[in-house]
């Protein structure tokens, strides 16, 4: 028996070690919303960097009818892949925030699944280093690949709007609905840590000779 628990531990110290996360990577039989909040590692944020964690993590919580801890951890992973990324955290907490209302098990009937959304089939070699497709229902994973196709995106068009819509597979959409709708997210998430700003994202015109084509095209 202590033989039996030492092993136990000794493998739950390993999924964190390479997950960042307490909890199981692989998704429940049936998809869902997720109550149960993932822990990160001990935070190394600075008092005002949590502040503004706590801030967002409230308004996600509450907007979406998730729990403050899951929320916290998501808005911390957000700006740590930001961070990395080179991309404003607050734009990766709207596009999750459109994409699965921040349901890190939610699958489309197109196939796009997670936090980002992803198809994996298209980017099977962002997966890799993380074990593979199936990777695409852990949150690190997910927001990880997700924030990296952006990025790719972002560079390939040189325009934020047209990379949103090409995210989407909206590129067809000649109101560039689902820019709009996480730039006005990205807009909200931003008076909550900066109360004094105010106004919201409309259309402007997006057209470029970039093709438009479908979603999650393949790299």
């Amino acid at each position: 028996m202590i033989a039996l628990l030492a092993s136990l531990a000794a493998l739950a110290l390993i999924v964190h070690d390479r997950h960042g996360w307490s909890w199981a990577t692989s998704p429940p039989d049936t998809p869902g919303p997720v109550s149960e909040a993932p822990a990160l590692p001990t935070s190394s944020a600075n008092p005002a960097e949590d502040r503004r964690y706590r801030a967002l993590g409230d308004f996600v919580a509450r907007k979406y009818r998730v729990s403050q801890d899951m929320a916290y951890d998501l808005v911390r992973l957000a700006h740590n892949v930001g961070q990395q990324a080179g991309l404003d955290p607050l734009l990766i907490i709207a596009v999750i925030a459109v994409e699965s209302r921040f349901n890190p098990i939610a699958e489309s009937i197109a196939g796009a699944k997670g936090l980002m959304q992803i198809i994996p089939k298209y980017h099977t070699d962002k997966f890799q280093e993380y074990g593979g497709e199936k990777a695409v229902f852990d949150p690190v994973a997910n927001v990880k690949v997700g924030a990296r196709i952006l990025k790719d995106y972002i560079r390939l068009t040189g325009n934020e709007g047209i990379a949103l819509q090409m995210y989407a597979g909206a590129l067809s959409d000649g109101e560039d609905e689902y820019t709009i709708k996480v730039m006005n997210e990205q807009q909200r998430l931003k008076q909550v840590v900066a109360p004094t700003a105010r106004g919201g994202f409309t259309r402007t015109s997006t057209n470029t000779s970039a093709p438009r084509t479908g979603s999650q095209i393949p790299q």
